[in-house]
């Protein structure tokens, strides 16, 4: 599968909670967690589970930097 997308994140699956329409989908990428909430019929119809590798496409029209402030 092709995407457009190249904010690409490769990772491996560490939790899957499905609940009514949607689902929630940990995904560890090197030391940090990304997680995504997608449609429930998509995570069947992937057969998301943890353990699975997967990539996470990051689209958004702004991203925001914070730095904690020092003393």
């Amino acid at each position: 599968m092709e995407a457009s997308g190249r904010n690409k994140l490769p990772g491996t699956v560490t939790e899957v909670r499905i609940e009514g329409l949607m689902a929630q989908i940990s995904l560890r990428t090197g030391d940090n967690h990304i997680t995504a909430l997608i449609s429930a019929e998509a995570a069947k119809e992937m057969g998301i589970k943890v353990g699975d590798q997967a990539v996470a496409l990051v689209k958004a029209t702004s991203v925001m930097i914070i730095k904690p402030e020092t003393p």
